[in-house]
């Protein structure tokens, strides 16, 4: 029998773009697949299908994925588990095969949030029509969320998930919407759910009570103990709505590191902790929101030592004071900064400085024509993104222009 394993399932592209205040440009959303994909995370939640302004976006990142430049993680959308969702999804979406439905299961929500329009029984009967019309759209994966799962009747919640299953639904998404578990119910409840619906568990979890990691890791625990894989649901740097979701580096380094897991190979072994810090610094710059110093892994003072037993111990032997190598999250290597002339490209450059800003990059252009058709949608970028590219974002252009022109085309 196959032991169940630990996959990480990022929803920065979904929930984190979800944070009030704050936003990614397609190109940036473009981007952090890019680099999630260079980690061996396995799936990426990456927006909403129904919403008109994701569509040229959703769209080219699955010809990126049919390119195999996305590959092999995987792109799913979100949705609400309704009819109507489903079939403009798949209208506007067409070759999306990979989906989440939710809907609300807890009295609170069902009474005064749905306010009469479902009860307990119409919720898991629409749940189960989104199921199936899905199905017959061609998906290839469906999780159902419950949403709100935290404070929902143990009884309900498995009656919702076991007539998910039976409909046709893959994996149950348990949500602590309102990040209300404890890490000791967290166990409880998703070992009782697991082992009654035998499906793979979901776990998405936020962080209003500072809890949202140790809540994630306890869920998978209790799935793994039920025999079923868990899907952790993450977000780049813990972004997310309100206090935010589970820190991908955090629960990745919780399950290589805390006690009970070392040695049990519990992780999906595709996972690159190498690619660690270059994700991290890219979503700061891209949501604008810097890393804070105490971050475990990728913050300035992760391994950062000034008192003098410390400072002391760590030199004669990094385990005394270290848990974990900074080599192993792709730090280390000095970052250099040009304090000279620097010739950048923007919204108003021209031909002679675009061309030695791709010089530098090592980027060829075969003619003129070719240059000149860059040049234009890397300004068409910077007007879409609002601020500088980076080296990896002009290198994407250059190397794939008709996906970056449907990526920054948009139609009201």
């Amino acid at each position: 029998m196959k032991q169940p394993k630990v996959y990480i399932l990022d929803v920065t592209n979904r929930d984190g773009v979800q944070t009030s205040r704050i936003c990614l440009s397609k190109l940036e959303k473009t981007m952090i697949n890019f680099y999630l994909n260079q980690m061996g995370v396995a799936q990426s939640e990456f927006g909403f299908p129904v919403t008109h302004h994701e569509t040229n976006y959703l769209n080219a990142n699955l010809e990126l994925a049919e390119k195999g430049v996305l590959k092999p993680i995987c792109l799913s959308g979100w949705m609400r588990a309704t009819r109507d969702d489903v079939r403009a999804s798949f209208k506007q979406v067409p070759k999306l095969k990979h989906i989440n439905l939710s809907i609300s299961t807890s009295d609170q929500m069902i009474v005064h949030k749905f306010k009469g329009k479902l009860d307990h029984a119409s919720v898991i009967k629409e749940m189960e029509e989104a199921v199936t019309l899905a199905k017959k759209h061609g998906a290839e994966l469906i999780g159902v969320n419950a949403e709100d799962a935290s404070r929902t009747r143990m009884d309900y919640l498995i009656e919702f998930s076991s007539a998910a299953k039976d409909a046709g639904a893959h994996r149950i998404r348990y949500c602590d919407t309102l990040g209300c578990d404890n890490p000791f119910v967290m166990y409880d409840r998703i070992k009782i759910l697991a082992e009654s619906v035998k499906l793979p568990m979901e776990i998405h979890c936020h962080n209003d009570l500072g809890m949202v990691v140790a809540n994630s890791i306890a869920g998978a625990k209790a799935a793994l103990d039920a025999g079923v894989d868990s899907y952790i649901n993450t977000c780049v740097n813990g972004m997310g709505e309100r206090a935010g979701n589970a820190d991908l580096v955090s629960v990745i380094l919780a399950l290589k590191y805390a006690h009970g897991f070392e040695g049990k190979d519990v992780l999906d072994e595709h996972i690159d902790l190498k690619a660690a810090w270059k994700i991290c610094k890219y979503a700061s710059y891209a949501f604008g929101v810097p890393i804070p110093i105490n971050q475990p892994g990728v913050g300035a003072n992760a391994f950062a030592h000034e008192s003098g037993i410390h400072a002391d111990g760590a030199l004669k032997d990094r385990k005394n004071y270290e848990l974990y190598d900074f080599e192993e999250l792709g730090r280390g290597e000095p970052e250099i900064i040009e304090t000279g002339r620097k010739i950048t490209a923007g919204e108003y450059s021209g031909i002679k400085g675009f061309r030695n800003v791709y010089e530098k990059l090592e980027v060829e252009f075969k003619d003129d024509a070719q240059a000149t058709e860059v040049l234009e949608l890397v300004r068409y970028a910077n007007v879409h993104s609002q601020k500088p590219l980076v080296d990896d974002e002009l290198k994407f252009i250059a190397k794939h222009p008709e996906i970056a022109r449907k990526i920054f085309t948009m139609a009201p």
